[in-house]
């Protein structure tokens, strides 16, 4: 599998909401929660692909290693957010909680019902969209267009909740740390975005930075 097509698999993985619903997963003693301190890893890269895996609280970031040692993040998973599909029977990519999270687990042979099998359709349109970010020219609009989709995500909100480090938002956009250190401050500087902490960001006007990437 392409790096870009574990990517869009990745974001098919990602359903967050079909309208306005969460995944339909509930949990049950067949379906433990597990919980995990931030940098521990929930699987591996080559690891046996026997589970999904549903976002209760927290954060997971997805990401791929090659062989050079170059790391490429795939997914923020975020609650609600299903990951842990697989092809070939391994994981192509790394699961690591990014802060304190909780991680329902269900068999992948319990996973297959018609409502989670539409789920996975309407989730191509995500995968889509995923790639109209990171097929953006500019460094600019990638980044932009990565604030917008987390502020979606969170509900539509000015106050964005950012868990990842910038080296990891840099590592998803295909960006140096310095790249997207400038953006932000860029951004700042503007009025587009206020940073009230290095994990909060306040974007003012959605509708100002919509307009960058049209």
């Amino acid at each position: 599998m392409t790096i870009q097509s574990n990517r869009e698999f990745a974001a098919l993985a990602r359903i967050a909401k079909v309208g306005n619903h969460k995944s339909t997963f509930a949990t049950s003693p067949a379906n433990p929660v597990t919980h995990y301190a931030a940098g521990d890893l929930i699987f591996g890269q080559g690891d046996h692909a026997g589970k999904i895996f549903t976002v209760k609280g927290g954060m997971v970031r997805l990401y791929h290693l090659f062989a050079d040692g170059r790391r490429q993040i795939l997914a923020f998973c975020m609650p609600g957010e299903v990951f842990g599909f697989a092809v070939h029977g391994t994981y192509e990519f790394f699961a690591e909680a990014i802060e304190d999270s909780s991680v329902a687990v269900h068999d992948v042979q319990d996973s297959l019902t018609e409502v989670w099998l539409s789920a996975l359709k309407a989730h191509l349109l995500a995968a889509q969209s995923q790639q109209l970010v990171l097929g953006r020219q500019y460094a600019c609009e990638r980044l932009v267009s990565f604030l917008l989709d987390m502020a979606n995500r969170q509900g539509g909100q000015q106050h964005v909740e950012l868990s990842m480090t910038r080296s990891d938002i840099a590592d998803y956009l295909g960006l140096t740390l310095e790249t997207v250190s400038r953006g932000l401050s860029r951004l700042k500087k503007d009025g587009l975005i206020r940073m009230h902490s290095a994990r909060c960001i306040e974007i003012p006007a959605l509708e100002a930075l919509q307009e960058m990437i049209e």
